[in-house]
């Protein structure tokens, strides 16, 4: 399974603040594709991290079981 958590602006288009997805082997890039065809993210600026981390090269990051990914709204300064 692949945990995704979603914030912000992103929280509001999914109607949902977490989701589960069964695991298959994709890398990261493959799965916010899904998610952008599922709920039209493609207008939404977001940050993705995965495990707390935020991942940059999302081609060249590979999943796996039990990872939990974030959609992050853009950080504001302060």
């Amino acid at each position: 399974m692949i945990h995704l958590k979603y914030f912000g602006a992103i929280a509001e288009e999914t109607k949902s603040q977490e989701e589960v997805f069964p695991f298959s082997e994709m890398n990261l890039q493959q799965l916010i594709d899904e998610l952008e065809q599922k709920y039209q993210l493609k207008k939404l600026s977001f940050s993705v991290a995965v495990n707390q981390k935020i991942i940059q090269d999302l081609d060249n990051y590979e999943l796996k079981s039990n990872d939990i990914i974030a959609l992050l709204p853009p950080f504001a300064g302060g």
